[in-house]
């Protein structure tokens, strides 16, 4: 299934909890917000994305499936 990370910037605090738990497909500069490095990561990744979005604090991440 095709699916899209998407993140709300007003609630990211920067706290790279996601980086920790997905470095490959997100980075937090310091002092900054998440960067999504592939909003359309492969079926292969969901484990480790959805774990680094349910690692966020402020629950700044969201996964949708492409079409909703």
């Amino acid at each position: 299934m095709v699916y899209r990370v998407e993140v709300d910037l007003d609630l990211c605090q920067g706290h790279a909890m996601c980086e920790l738990e997905a470095p490959d497909y997100f980075r937090v500069p310091k002092r900054g917000q998440v960067e999504i490095v592939d909003a359309e990561p492969p079926d292969e990744a969901r484990t480790e994305i959805m774990q680094a979005v349910r690692s966020c604090p402020t629950q700044a991440l969201t996964v949708r499936g492409i079409g909703e």
